[in-house]
């Protein structure tokens, strides 16, 4: 047998040391007490009463503590996330490969009182360098009802259905080009989450900056601000499918020099129309981003997914993106840029990727070939990725902890 690269050879033993720590941390029995299901509500998702696959049996990976009787603790969770990521980016200009620890956090979550709940949730930087690099999520929320919470503290800037969708459930290597040139990121902010009817509604406060010192973070209100508004209409099978929601925000930011997120835009306005019937699902979300001295850009991001078995999922994206400046494009910071794709007024890119999904989102192996172009350059990326979590879920459409019934070989 030939010998292997040094770099494939480095691929595979940090993949297969990462997936053998991922089922060492897997089978730890984190979760404790009866799985009664919890009350219904949008932060925590119902619990499955027989559990038969690997999924439905980790469903509560983290809990340590519920009970609806002790009227000061509801529950407790343990929170983690591991995601490690290699890519090989091969373009006319340049190449690039490397493997990366792209997100590892570790914290808590706890329900109080029935209306409070408290997370904290420590962030890794790149590669584990440093280790610990500030929080991502350190908040307080007071549920005021079942449909009405109100969330102080540092928390995610939840621009764009791509950005609103966790790193937990997106199908692909990174979020879209547009997404990624705003550079949202988790800051202190004041928010309001509701739900009239079949409107669910978010709106909140943000500063535009962020850093490891989270008393600085909270004290010096000195980078501007951010606003945000953002809803979804849950439009039922009106439209033929299973599930049919309209999403629409509009955001505006008033970033100064000392602005470390949201300071290319002024103003961004997205809206999308997210699609599920049967196996497959459809996202088309349509993004501008106004007001930047580096010109305007307006981006479609088309995202196609099929369930082929319960397990195995088939994910394509396909983004178009123009702008009125002909540098007013980004390419993708962590693999097109360093494969020397440059900055433009064009961009294109087609992703096709296979997601099997070992123990539904909260364990799966992933793998995508793209192929991007700008400028008059082009870039060929393929990539494998494992993703990792244990704690509370996420609620919210597709693809926000939601599975489909394969196509072949589904079992009820």
């Amino acid at each position: 047998m030939p010998d292997q690269p040094p770099a494939v050879t480095r691929l595979f033993r940090q993949l297969g040391a990462h997936l053998l720590a991922v089922l060492i941390i897997g089978t730890t029995p984190l979760s404790a007490g009866e799985s009664t299901p919890p009350k219904t509500s949008e932060i925590i998702s119902p619990t499955l009463a027989t559990p038969t696959s690997l999924g439905e049996k980790w469903e509560n990976l983290g809990r340590l503590y519920q009970s609806d009787s002790n009227p000061i603790l509801q529950e407790f969770w343990l929170l983690g996330r591991y995601h490690g990521q290699y890519h090989w980016s091969d373009g006319s200009a340049g190449q690039n490969e490397a493997f990366e620890t792209r997100r590892h956090r570790v914290g808590f979550q706890a329900r109080l009182f029935e209306k409070l709940s408290l997370h904290a949730q420590m962030v890794s930087g790149s590669d584990f360098e440093p280790f610990y690099n500030g929080f991502t999520e350190l908040w307080v929320q007071w549920a005021f009802s079942e449909q009405v919470t109100l969330t102080i503290g540092q928390q995610k800037h939840r621009f764009t259905h791509d950005r609103n969708v966790s790193s937990r459930y997106i199908n692909y290597l990174e979020r879209s080009m547009m997404t990624n040139m705003f550079g949202a990121d988790y800051t202190p902010a004041i928010t309001l989450l509701g739900r009239i009817d079949k409107l669910t509604y978010y709106t909140g406060l943000f500063s535009n900056a962020t850093g490891t010192d989270m008393g600085e973070a909270f004290t010096d209100f000195n980078s501007g601000y951010s606003f945000l508004a953002a809803g979804y209409y849950d439009l039922g099978k009106s439209l033929g499918t299973d599930t049919a929601n309209l999403y629409f925000s509009y955001l505006h930011s008033d970033a100064n020099d000392n602005a470390t997120n949201l300071n290319r835009f002024d103003n961004g306005i997205a809206a999308a129309l997210i699609l599920t019937k049967g196996s497959g699902a459809l996202v088309t979300e349509v993004t501008a981003g106004l007001g930047s001295e580096n010109g305007d850009a307006v981006a479609l991001n088309f995202q196609p997914s099929y369930f082929i078995t319960d397990n195995l999922q088939i994910a394509g994206r396909y983004q178009l993106a123009g702008s009125n400046n002909p540098k007013g494009l980004n390419p993708q910071l962590r693999y097109e840029r360093p494969a020397g794709l440059s900055s433009g007024d064009l961009y294109q890119a087609a992703y096709i990727g296979l997601n099997y999904h070992i123990a539904k989102h909260r364990l799966k192996l992933m793998t995508g070939l793209e192929y991007a172009t700008m400028g008059g350059e082009d870039v060929w990326t393929a990539s494998t990725m494992v993703r990792f979590f244990f704690g509370p879920h996420s609620g919210g459409p597709f693809p926000m902890n939601q599975m489909q019934n394969g196509h072949f070989f589904h079992h009820d």
